[in-house]
């Protein structure tokens, strides 16, 4: 029982994370990339916009659980 005391803590703390971190997000996702781009190609690192969403895409798959 007590894993799965643990299980529903870890999920529960998950969710509220998801949902703080989308009430209190400074910027929609498609600014937020911009941002990043423009950060990247200053440190003369260039990534087109379909190489940068499939970055994303890659770390998305990355962190599901």
């Amino acid at each position: 029982m007590r894993n799965l005391d643990i299980i529903l803590a870890v999920v529960g703390g998950a969710l509220v994370g998801a949902s703080l971190g989308l009430l209190f997000a400074p910027k929609k996702g498609e600014d937020m990339r911009d941002e990043i781009a423009a950060y990247l190609e200053s440190k003369g690192i260039t990534l087109k916009k379909n190489k940068l969403d499939r970055l994303v895409d890659e770390l998305k798959e990355e962190i599901k659980i």
